[in-house]
């Protein structure tokens, strides 16, 4: 089966969204959806959207802001736009429908996060994702020009490569003519085809054991762009959030929002003593890359399996009233946190790095758009500010869809795609084996390239990946397409990727941080 669309999005977060509003004037969208419209990244995303709205508040503070959370190696003019669009951006979200908690007074009721210097984060309770979705989604049902495909898995970008042409040799002018996409009603591959194509497709956390990604996160989008030779950079910089809920068995974790620290909540050990003012002068409110090696630090010297985050002093009205899902959680498993401490760990939860694009979202694929987690911006450096994703989603696909619109006429459909070859291929039988090796990956990335690393580290998680590698390909040579396998395919080539980025950065910087190498200390004030 082949359809055909002018604009194609691959994912239904905030930033496939957002790009397919804009762009479904000018032309058919089919916005592609590997589970459902409501269950998206952008759902999970608790904290808020960090805007410059009132004063003392400054875009230039915010600028610093960010370039010091992402210890200077930022893009200072990608910075720059994004922060200064900012406003605009919240704005158009606000008139979409979303909702902002105000205060008495009418205005936004803005909160502080870890990095920043002034109350900037507009949220919704602790939901403040969940509402932008509910809200984009709605106005998505309503334009007759898009068509969400839900349950529908993509399986890999169509360029050259599958044309038989060799792009081996050269980068330059490869093409993106749109995608094969695995029907998980039907279990056919089907083909769409494209004029532009922007991807949207979210992160890779699950490539960790622990994580606050929901499950389908499993660098889909990554590594498509990979295998069709796009430009990707920065991924040694996964962000672990500092507080998720310790709950073993529960995947994904439970993310503890950094709100509620820009709140009052305060972290210490589990002899209840803080710690965090030995490690930076904002103590529990320092940037996400000093909590979570402060915190990595705190549990290799006690021993113990988590830390506390101490929520007593806070308001028990705003306790209820800010954070309804957090206290609801902790007392589904006997956990008052208006009485009580609450455990947290650390958890991979933010990929900096991804599929390199400029100030428009182009990718080096000719056709070939990216936004959101997918995207490397230059917005984030070497640790991201936090609340700035849900900012840089808005930004950049709406930059991206300002850009496609005005060059759409200049792209055509491919002719003569090739249907999906499963000659040879078997229906497979031995799920363990992929059940096994997604488990081994994993470990792998948690044990030797979570929050602090080194060379010799890096050496055996590149070694072991290899055979992972070597064993998942010849699977797929053999098997029948099924999500299972690509997932597993696609979350060990994140991995390597992650790996061999680790390797490359001979220094100790941001969210990467090697014992072998001295850390940066630039933008450290």
């Amino acid at each position: 089966m082949q359809r055909k669309a002018d604009f194609l999005v691959v994912g239904s977060g905030s930033a496939g969204l957002i790009f397919a509003l804009k762009v479904a004037p000018y032309g058919k969208v089919i916005v592609l959806s590997k589970t459902s419209m409501e269950d998206t990244a952008t759902s999970y995303a608790q904290g808020g959207i960090a805007a410059v709205m009132y004063s003392p508040d400054t875009y230039e503070k915010h600028i610093a802001d960010t370039l010091r959370a992402g210890a200077g190696i930022n893009d200072e003019k990608i910075v720059r736009l994004t922060i200064t669009e900012s406003t605009e951006r919240v704005k158009e979200l606000i008139a979409w429908g979303t909702h902002f908690d105000k205060n008495k007074a009418g205005k936004y009721d803005l909160a502080r996060e870890g990095g920043h210097s002034e109350f900037r984060i507009l949220h919704h309770k602790d939901n403040t994702g969940f509402e932008i979705q509910r809200a984009l989604n709605r106005k998505v049902k309503e334009h007759p020009n898009i068509e969400v495909l839900e349950n529908h898995f993509t399986v890999d970008l169509i360029t050259q490569h599958h044309l038989g042409e060799e792009v081996t040799r050269s980068r330059k002018d490869i093409t993106c003519y749109g995608v094969y996409v695995l029907n998980r009603k039907t279990g056919e591959i089907e083909i769409i085809k494209s004029r532009i194509t922007l991807m949207a497709t979210g992160g890779m956390g699950n490539i960790y054991q622990t994580t606050t990604n929901p499950l389908f996160a499993t660098g889909d989008g990554l590594a498509m762009a990979y295998r069709a030779k796009a430009h990707l950079e920065n991924l040694e910089f996964v962000q672990f959030h500092p507080t998720s809920l310790y709950n073993p068995g529960e995947r994904p974790s439970f993310l503890i929002t950094e709100a509620l620290r820009g709140a009052g909540a305060v972290l210490k050990t589990r002899k209840e003593e803080e710690f965090m003012h030995k490690y930076h002068p904002l103590g529990s409110l320092a940037p996400r890359d000093i909590v979570a090696r402060a915190i990595d630090n705190e549990m290799k010297l006690s021993g113990d399996e988590y830390v506390y985050l101490d929520a007593r002093k806070v308001s028990k009205h705003e306790l209820l009233h800010h954070f309804p899902t957090i206290y609801a959680k902790c007392l589904s498993i006997g956990i008052d946190i208006t009485k009580e401490m609450i455990p947290v760990v650390p958890a991979a939860h933010y990929a900096c790095g991804g599929i390199k694009t400029n100030e428009f979202g182009q990718t080096s694929i000719k056709n070939l758009y990216a936004s959101g987690e997918v995207a490397c911006t230059g917005l984030h450096g070497a640790n991201r500010l936090a609340s700035n994703s849900l900012l840089e989603a808005a930004v950049f696909s709406h930059r991206a869809a300002e850009h496609a619109k005005e060059h759409i006429k200049e792209y055509g459909f491919l002719k003569n795609i090739p249907e999906w070859n499963a000659e040879g291929t078997v229906m497979n039988e031995e799920m363990i084996l992929i059940t096994q090796s997604k488990k081994e990956l994993q470990s792998i990335m948690s044990n030797y390239v979570g929050i602090v690393r080194s060379n010799l580290r890096l050496k055996r998680a590149l070694d072991r990946l290899e055979i992972l590698y070597n064993e998942t390909e010849d699977l797929y040579e053999k098997s029948v397409v099924s999500q299972d396998i690509c997932e597993l395919r696609n979350m060990i080539n994140v991995g390597y990727l992650v790996i061999k980025m680790a390797m490359n950065r001979k220094e100790s910087i941001g969210l990467h941080y090697n014992i072998d190498y001295p850390e940066k200390k630039k933008y450290r004030k």
